[in-house]
């Protein structure tokens, strides 16, 4: 082998090893993206279950509530009395 080819092939190691660390470096920032990413999704989650449940009391007292309403309207409504 002559010395320009194994010139040529100890240059191409050396850039394959660099693209390799460089890509070690890139995967190590995305996996560290990705970490917060689902830390913030499971937050969100976690305050979209609360929304939902607070949601789910309100729908329940205004329940309550309007039939309380209803109830005091039909205790309140004057009986018609026939005269004949």
């Amino acid at each position: 082998m002559s010395l320009d080819r194994m010139d040529a092939l100890e240059t191409r190691i050396r850039d394959l090893v660099k693209l390799v660390q460089e890509l070690k470096r890139k995967n190590g920032l995305l996996e560290e993206e990705l970490k917060t990413a689902r830390q913030r999704l499971d937050q969100q989650d976690d305050m979209n279950r609360r929304w939902e449940m607070e949601r789910t009391d309100i729908k329940t007292r205004i329940e309550k509530v309007m039939s309380e309403i209803e109830l005091l309207e039909c205790i309140e409504d004057p009986k018609e009395v026939a005269i004949d």
